[in-house]
C-alpha cells in the first residue's frame, strides 16, 4: 500500500478479536444538509440531502417508484444509460411533494460489489453489506428484474450491495424510536425491494457518544444515490433520487444533489488482491490495560457470586488502539476479510467526516421476510484443531463444557421468550450443535417463528437487541456493569449492522469490527493520552 504523506497516520480501533472479550457467567461447576466538500485527506463528501428523520412519519410519501431500463453489458455503459435518464427525468419532474424513485440498469456480467465500491475514489458517504451465506450459494433475496417493456429477464439471488452518496438519511441523538423506524420505512415498499436503508445502531443509545463515534449518532441508515448490486451471474448498478417539499428537499436540488455524485462516479473497475499486505506498526495501546482489565474480571465475578446480585452473566470487551505508518484502506481490508469469511456478514459503514466501520461478523440478529423471522443463538467458543481428530476433540469439549452449557442456554432461551412475545409459534432446531468457522467454533441453535404483524420488526429489533452473548443477563444490569466498568465508548460495536426493506429486513451483530480513519502523528498521540 502507499505511504501516506510526511505526518499522516493511520490509526485502527478493534474491538472483540477472539482474545480480547471476556465473558463471565454464574456456574455450579444533525443538521439536515452539507455542502459537497474536497477535504485534504482526498475524501470527496457527497451533499447529504436530507435527514428524513425530521418529516412526519405518519404521512405516506407521494410515490415510491423502480424504474428498470434495459440491459447493457458493461458499468460505463450503464453509467450512460442512467445519466440519460437521470436528464429526461430532470425536465419531467413527477407531480408529487414527497417521493423516491429507483432507476436501475442491469449489467450482462458479475463484478464484484466491493471492487466496484473501491474504484470510487473515496466518495463519502459510503457503505457496503455482504450476506452471511457461501458466496456459492448466493443471499436470499431473489431479485426478478424486467425490462422497460415489462417482460421478466432473469431472477437471481442478491450477494453484495455496494453504495455511494445519500439520497436520504436518517440519524439522530437519541435513542432509535418507533417513530425514527416508521420515518424510514415510509420510504420503502414491497413493490421495490431493492430500495433500502443500510446503516446501524448503537450497542447502548443512552451512554455518552465519544468523538470517534460522533458522526454516526445514536443511528445512522442511508439509502444510496448511487448503488451497486451483485448477483449471481450479473450485476445491477442504480441510481435514486428521493424528495421531500416538507423538510425543504426539493425535487431540483435532489436531482442536482444526484447529478453530483454521479459525475464523481467511475466506471471502470479492477480486481482487488485481497491478501494481507504487511503493516509497520507505531503503536498499539490496549484500553483498558491488562491491570484495569483484570480488575474489570474480578469486580465482574464477585458481582455474579454475591447472594444479592441479579447479575448472572456479563459480557466485557476491550478496545485496542493500532497506529500505522501507511494506508488502511478499509475496503481493501474488507476484501481481505471477505476471504476468511465466508459464513459471515461482511459490512462498511462511513457517513461523510467520519471514520469507517467495517466488520465480519457470523452473528445474526434476526432476518425477516413478510412475517416470517428467524434469528439465532451463538455463544461459546473454541479454536479449531489442526487436524480432524484434535477438531473433534474441541467440539466434545465445547458441546460437553458445563460453564458454555449454561451461558449458550442463556442466550438460546432469552432469544425464545422475546420472539414469542411478538411471535404466534417459535420452533427451535437445532436446540444445540457446534457451527465451525475458519478459525473457531460456537455453541448454536437456530429460532423461527411468524411475526403477528409487520409492525412487530421495530419491537424485535427492539427486544433482541442487545443479546446475552454482547451483553449479559438480565439485560439492563449487565448493561449497566458495563456502563460503569468500561472504559470507552462501544459505538456501534456490538449493536445492529444491516438493513430494512419493503418487505423484507436483515440485521447482524457487529462485532469482530474496526473504526479506521486516518490522522496526523499529533493527533493519535493526543488520543493516546487522553485513553491513559
Amino acid at each position: 500500500m502507499a505511504a501516506t504523506g510526511a505526518g499522516r497516520h493511520y490509526v485502527a480501533r478493534f474491538v472483540d478479536s477472539e482474545l480480547t472479550k471476556c465473558t463471565l457467567s454464574y456456574s455450579q461447576h444533525s443538521s439536515c444538509r452539507q455542502s459537497i466538500q474536497v477535504f485534504h485527506n482526498k475524501f470527496q463528501v457527497c451533499t447529504l440531502s436530507m435527514n428524513g428523520c425530521q418529516g412526519d412519519p405518519k404521512l405516506p410519501v407521494g410515490t415510491i417508484e423502480t424504474r428498470t431500463l434495459a440491459a447493457v453489458p458493461s458499468p460505463d455503459l450503464a453509467m450512460d444509460r442512467l445519466n440519460l435518464a437521470i436528464g429526461d427525468l430532470k425536465y419531467s419532474p413527477p407531480p408529487f411533494s414527497s417521493g423516491i424513485i429507483r432507476l436501475q440498469v442491469p449489467i450482462q456480467q458479475r463484478i464484484e460489489a466491493i471492487e466496484w465500491l473501491h474504484a470510487q475514489n473515496q466518495i463519502l458517504p459510503r457503505c457496503f453489506f455482504s450476506g452471511r451465506r457461501s458466496r456459492a450459494n448466493g443471499a436470499n433475496l431473489l431479485v426478478d428484474m424486467t425490462n422497460g417493456n415489462g417482460h421478466n429477464s432473469f431472477g437471481q439471488n442478491l450477494l453484495s450491495v455496494a453504495g455511494v452518496g445519500s439520497a436520504v438519511f436518517f440519524r439522530q441523538l437519541h435513542p432509535f424510536s418507533y417513530d425514527d423506524w416508521r420515518s424510514i420505512t415510509r420510504f420503502l415498499s414491497l413493490k421495490c425491494p431493492l430500495i433500502r436503508a443500510y446503516g446501524a445502531i448503537r450497542f447502548d443509545a443512552r451512554a455518552n457518544i465519544s468523538r470517534e463515534w460522533e458522526a454516526f449518532g445514536s443511528f445512522y441508515f442511508t439509502v444510496p444515490q448511487v448503488e451497486f448490486d451483485e448477483l449471481e451471474g450479473s450485476s445491477i448498478l442504480a441510481v435514486t433520487v428521493a424528495w421531500d417539499n416538507a423538510l425543504s428537499w426539493t425535487w431540483d436540488e435532489a436531482i442536482d444533489s444526484l447529478e453530483a455524485t454521479t459525475h464523481q462516479v467511475a466506471s471502470v473497475v479492477v480486481m482487488l488482491r485481497k491478501e494481507a499486505s504487511g503493516e509497520l506498526i507505531l503503536s498499539n495501546n490496549h484500553v483498558p490495560n491488562k491491570t484495569h482489565w483484570d480488575l474489570a474480571v474480578k469486580r465482574a465475578l464477585q458481582t455474579i457470586n454475591r447472594s444479592s446480585s441479579p447479575l448472572i452473566k456479563v459480557v466485557l470487551a476491550r478496545s485496542s488502539r493500532v497506529l500505522t505508518a501507511t494506508d488502511i484502506d478499509p475496503i481493501t481490508w474488507l476484501a481481505c476479510l471477505q476471504v476468511e469469511g465466508e459464513n459471515a456478514y461482511q459490512f462498511c459503514l462511513q457517513p461523510p467526516n467520519a471514520p469507517a466501520f467495517i466488520g465480519n461478523t457470523p452473528e445474526q440478529l434476526f432476518h425477516r421476510k413478510w412475517l416470517s423471522i428467524s434469528s439465532e443463538a451463538m455463544a461459546g467458543t473454541r479454536a479449531r484443531g489442526g487436524s480432524r481428530t484434535l477438531d473433534l476433540q474441541i467440539e466434545h469439549d465445547l458441546l460437553s463444557s458445563p460453564k458454555d452449557h449454561l451461558e449458550f442456554t442463556i442466550v438460546r432461551e432469552s432469544i425464545q421468550n422475546k420472539l414469542e412475545s411478538v411471535c404466534d409459534r417459535v420452533v427451535v432446531e437445532p436446540k444445540k450443535t457446534v457451527r465451525k468457522l475458519r478459525r473457531i467454533q460456537h455453541l448454536f441453535a437456530q429460532l423461527a417463528g411468524n411475526l403477528k404483524r409487520e409492525d412487530d420488526e421495530f419491537e424485535i429489533l427492539s427486544y433482541l437487541h442487545p443479546t446475552p452473548a454482547v451483553c449479559g443477563f438480565p439485560t439492563e444490569t449487565a448493561r449497566l456493569f458495563i456502563s460503569e466498568t468500561e472504559m470507552f465508548d462501544r459505538g456501534m460495536y456490538a449493536g445492529p449492522v444491516g438493513w430494512f426493506g419493503g418487505g423484507e429486513s436483515e440485521f447482524a451483530v457487529g462485532i469482530r469490527s474496526a473504526l479506521v480513519e486516518k490522522v496526523s502523528t499529533k493527533a493519535s498521540l493526543k488520543l493516546h493520552n487522553i485513553l491513559y
